[in-house]
């Protein structure tokens, strides 16, 4: 798994290449948690080119939205290939975690929600 990573308007952007499963979510854990620490709480996760997500996976999406959720902050996911979404809509978590087509509707969710 690779992470490139930017801000744009103050919202770290994650873009992941690869696989998120029990041997990289670990890395990924690591890395929200330094993002949160260090005060980033807008974070959108760009999906396109991620082959495989697996229960370790979604589980470190999940703790990352809750720990954002306790300081007031925000977790959108973009470009979901149909398989990984799919994976996502399994276990459910469509209606918990903001999955969104594209990476500027993302960017939109998180402004929007911000100006509230």
């Amino acid at each position: 798994m690779k992470v490139n990573q930017k801000n744009k308007e103050g919202i770290e952007i994650l873009e992941i290449q690869g696989e998120i499963d029990l041997y990289a979510s670990p890395s990924l854990r690591e890395l929200f948690s330094k993002l949160v620490e260090g005060g980033k709480h807008r974070i959108l996760v760009n999906l396109k080119n991620v082959t495989y997500v697996d229960s370790s996976g979604l589980a470190t999406f999940i703790e990352a939205y809750q720990r954002l959720s306790m300081v007031d902050g925000q977790l959108v996911l973009s470009n979901l290939t149909d398989t990984v979404k799919g994976v996502f809509e399994i276990a459910r978590l469509e209606d918990v975690l903001s999955l969104v087509k594209t990476e500027e509707e993302g960017l939109g969710l998180i402004k929007e929600k911000s100006a509230d």
